[in-house]
């Protein structure tokens, strides 16, 4: 009688803890892992690719050496944090990360429009290769933002709900990953005016 209760006592903890969560959501925070190296692997081919494009417009728009200098200097300071996984749970390093990764974006739309004023440039076939690089790179680094969120967001539940709460407050001691979020000036609708002011 002993015996099957020892039996039953094992495999009554066996399925316990297979409904525990661990295993999952230990492949969650996996897949938060590999989103986040998508991530990385989007802003460094950005890096790469920008003093390629200041190279190429600089020989076409020489007195835009201000916006010039302020993309080389985004990109500086964009490429100096240090790129981890232990990022994704400081928030404060996360927030640095993202707003340097903001400037670097803005600096590169203003060489853009600088770019505007030089037919010659426009028409360069290095210059338009890059251009396209650029604006693909940027594609990409959207798309991983989203799959890096996603995947945040499944791992951030699957901490959070019963029983694997119980089991990461035991066992894993899990925190929550931070999501990519909307940047300051984004959270302000742009002003458009049709209005035809003539003195």
């Amino acid at each position: 009688m002993k015996k099957y209760f020892i039996l039953l006592l094992g495999l009554i903890s066996v399925l316990a803890l297979t409904g525990c969560g661990y295993n999952t959501m230990q492949a969650n925070e996996e897949a938060v892992f590999a989103a986040w190296g998508d991530v990385e692997a989007s802003y460094q081919r950005r890096l790469d690719l920008i003093p390629n494009l200041v190279e190429t417009v600089k020989g076409y728009a020489k007195h835009e050496a201000d916006t010039l200098t302020a993309v080389v200097e985004a990109r500086a300071k964009a490429g100096s944090i240090q790129i981890s996984k232990d990022m994704i749970n400081n928030p404060e390093t996360f927030g640095k990360f993202q707003q340097a990764q903001g400037e670097l974006s803005g600096a590169l739309s203003r060489l853009m429009v600088i770019v505007e004023r030089y037919p010659d440039l426009k028409a360069n076939q290095n210059f338009l290769d890059l251009q396209n690089q650029l604006e693909g790179t940027e594609n990409r680094i959207n798309v991983a933002r989203v799959r890096y969120n996603k995947s945040v967001q499944v791992f951030n539940t699957s901490i959070r709900i019963f029983p694997n709460s119980l089991t990461n407050s035991l066992l894993l001691h899990l925190e929550r990953k931070e999501p990519f979020k909307a940047e300051e000036a984004a959270k302000t609708a742009p002003k458009v005016s049709f209005s035809d002011k003539k003195d």
